[in-house]
């Protein structure tokens, strides 16, 4: 006989707990092997292909395009021995039949003797065991008054596991005529897609007891939670969209602070773009940023025609072209080692400024996914080539969507280059939490003294945004006086080669 094991969503490391489902790359009946890729997800950090550390024949997927699941829901099941029967494959949605007992991690069969293994080799924080507890979903205990619903499965040590994502053997009818005292889910944890949901419900003052989720067995829906948001802010009843006709609403939800606060002059309507994903985590840390640190910023215009002739001398004399953005990066590891103090972070815990002896040198990238700082680690120890070539592979898989979350974390200063906007300057905000950040305008012709005479020159507007909790102005200037010194005159870096 096969072997049903279920395979969830991984621990994909960097602290993250969810993930939303981009594309499906495998269909029910399809034969995987062993770390086969089987879905793309999209996390706070980057979008990575989950690969299945099973191989057989897929008879289940969790969760559609678009859906966010939490670390630890199943994903997929995977018949591994002998070919699954028809019956299990031709259901794409509930658990087949003998899968809905799996109770351990990816390493855990619906048998439960565990015997068959994978590779253990998924991705970065993955491993073989059941995922944590405070990960497992909650589901309801009960659906109908006077009749207990199906039973959870009981693993070997006799802990409880509520099948994740399991249809509902409870009619429809039987769900609207569910006891309400106490609010719809009664007294006991209410049932939510995922902590994303609860958090919106509770930042926005939501009572999820109020409402009826859409999902299956109940489940609360971020469309449940919208939609009783935007009842509340016009003050009619909440009621879900997948109840009969019949169902009588759910009582109307509390006022959310959040419209309570909203001016009545405000526009209606307008499209509402969800903040999530990478888009999300930027606004969170460029959020945290400002709360946080104490920033000021100092600029200077800069001649940079001497870098650029330079920089036009060693794409002339053969071999990999140099790019502008590698020479500014080997002029701020050089800049740095002077002043360390902008090398560092502010350990608030502790109430110390930590200085740190290598430079990862992170760099801002525009992408249709919104913006995204790479890091090319030990930058410092990189020629004008090794930094051309690191920033090229770094971009194209920003762009493609390939960055790993390694290849986006662990930055200790951060160079960005607006210039590529066609404008001249900006107020960067530090990339928390790192203690600086150097801006980089468009060069441009500009009417210059250069020796005593007025010119044409190129010219280059340079701004610093540091943390003034790790250094004064003094400081600083200096840092930015060094860089644009190195940009009108390029041989100054040769004290540092």
């Amino acid at each position: 006989m096969a072997q049903v094991l279920e395979f969830k969503l991984p621990d994909l490391g960097e602290g993250l707990t969810e993930a939303e489902i981009v594309r499906w790359l495998v269909q029910v009946g399809d034969v995987v092997a062993i770390d086969q890729p089987v879905v793309e997800v999209e996390t706070a950090k980057a979008m990575v292909e989950v690969p299945c550390p099973y191989g057989g024949v897929v008879t289940a997927r969790f969760g559609e395009e678009g859906e966010e699941l939490p670390v630890g829901a199943p994903l997929l099941t995977v018949a591994v021995g002998e070919p699954a029967s028809s019956g299990g494959a031709a259901s794409g949605t509930g658990s087949p039949s003998g899968g809905e007992g799996s109770t351990g991690g990816a390493g855990s069969s619906s048998g439960g003797d565990g015997s068959a293994e994978g590779s253990g080799n998924v991705l970065v924080g993955y491993g073989t065991g059941a995922p944590p507890a405070r990960r497992r979903r909650v589901r309801p205990t009960a659906l109908t008054s006077g009749a207990p619903a199906a039973g959870p499965a009981h693993d070997s040590a006799g802990a409880t596991t509520a099948p994740a994502r399991r249809r509902s053997a409870v009619p429809a009818a039987s769900v609207a005529a569910a006891p309400t005292s106490g609010g719809a889910h009664g007294e006991g944890p209410v049932p939510v897609i995922s902590p994303l949901v609860r958090r919106l419900a509770r930042e926005n003052g939501l009572d999820l007891r109020a409402l009826r989720g859409s999902g299956p067995d109940g489940l609360i829906l971020r469309a449940d939670v919208e939609q009783a948001l935007r009842a509340a802010q016009t003050g009619t009843a909440v009621a879900s969209p997948a109840a009969p006709a019949a169902q009588p609403a759910a009582r109307p939800a509390p006022q959310p602070a959040a419209a309570a606060a909203r001016p009545s002059s405000a526009p209606a309507g307008g499209v509402r773009v969800p903040l999530k994903g990478v888009r999300g985590a930027v606004a969170d840390k460029l959020s945290r940023s400002r709360s946080e640190i104490p920033d000021a910023t100092c600029w200077v215009d800069a001649d940079a025609t001497e870098l650029m002739r330079a920089r036009a001398a060693m794409n002339a004399a053969g071999g990999p072209k140099i790019s502008l953005l590698a020479l500014l990066a080997r002029i701020c590891t050089a800049a740095l080692a002077r002043f360390p103090e902008l090398n560092s972070y502010v350990d608030t815990d502790a109430r110390e400024v930590v200085q740190l002896d290598q430079v990862h040198l992170g760099f801002a990238a525009q992408t249709d996914r919104g913006l995204v700082v790479p890091v090319v680690r030990d930058a410092h120890a990189r020629d004008a080539e090794s930094l051309t070539a690191e920033f090229a592979r770094l971009t194209e898989a920003a762009r493609e969507g390939r960055l790993t979350p390694a290849e986006l974390t662990g930055g200790t200063f951060t160079l960005n280059n607006y210039g590529v906007f066609g404008v001249d300057g900006s107020t960067p905000i530090i990339n928390h939490p790192e203690a600086a950040m150097l801006g980089v305008g468009r060069i441009v012709p500009k009417p210059w003294v250069h020796e005593g005479e007025l010119a044409v020159r190129q010219v280059v507007q340079l701004s610093l945004t540091f943390d003034h909790r790790v250094c004064d102005g003094g400081t600083a200037g200096g840092f930015l006086r060094y860089v644009a010194d190195c940009v009108e005159q390029p041989a100054v870096l040769l004290r540092t080669l």
